[in-house]
């Protein structure tokens, strides 16, 4: 604890690299990859910082994770875009998911 209370670390950047990171090898909604940076201890305005400035694009990032799906299983077009949703995802960015995947 004390390393890290006094390393001089800036944890808002910190959390910027974690989330540009994740969004590397993963698909996010908003809401999910502030999750995620909680669920790392970064404290709610750290992961909201992160998030907000890591550059994603949030309809891509549901065109992304649509595909993840679909690679997998199956989804009607009402599922997928429910599944985007519960995953995170506005409902626009849900059917722009759906929708760039031929749904």
């Amino acid at each position: 604890v004390y390393g890290a209370d006094h390393c001089g670390a800036d944890w808002k950047e910190q959390a910027l690299r974690s989330a540009k990171n994740y969004l590397s090898f993963s698909a996010f909604s908003y809401t999910g990859l502030i999750k995620q940076l909680e669920f790392e201890k970064y404290t709610n305005e750290q992961a909201t910082y992160g998030v907000d400035n890591c550059g994603a694009d949030w309809k891509e990032q549901a065109a992304k994770s649509a595909e993840n799906y679909l690679s997998t299983m199956s989804f009607s077009r009402d599922g997928l875009i429910q599944q985007l949703e519960f995953e995170g995802f506005t409902n626009e960015q849900a059917v722009y998911g759906a929708e760039a995947n031929g749904y």
